[in-house]
């Protein structure tokens, strides 16, 4: 019987989610740059794998957690709290050379903003 992935399981490719991600830079001090983030991790006792992806972002300044997520390789089912339809809007659209379909900008649906009111 095959093992169902849990959320710390990073499946073949080993890329790290969102939430080691954001683990891995919660005592940071923002804004922050690159190296700042990578000092941060290894000190959190980050994953190696988080550690990794952080030392593949761009050198710029971040100005929070999410940005740095934003940055980040991820693995591809990461969830970034969006809904289906949100999914569906992100695999329809096109996006930047080089961005993950799951980090494309998706709008909720008019009916979900209404449902949210």
């Amino acid at each position: 019987m095959a093992k169902m992935a849990g959320p710390g399981d990073r499946g073949d490719r080993g890329d790290p989610g969102a939430d080691d991600i954001r683990r891995a830079v919660k005592d940071v001090d923002f804004p922050a740059g690159k190296d700042e983030l990578i000092r941060a991790a290894k000190v959190s006792g980050a994953s190696q794998e988080a550690v990794k992806a952080l030392r593949g972002i761009p050198p710029e300044d971040y100005g929070n957690r999410e940005d740095v997520v934003r940055s980040v390789r991820l693995k591809p089912d990461t969830d970034l709290g969006h809904s289906a339809a949100q999914h569906a809007e992100q695999a329809r659209k096109g996006g930047k050379q080089g961005l993950a379909k799951q980090l494309r900008d998706a709008p909720k649906p008019p009916v979900e903003e209404e449902l949210d009111r």
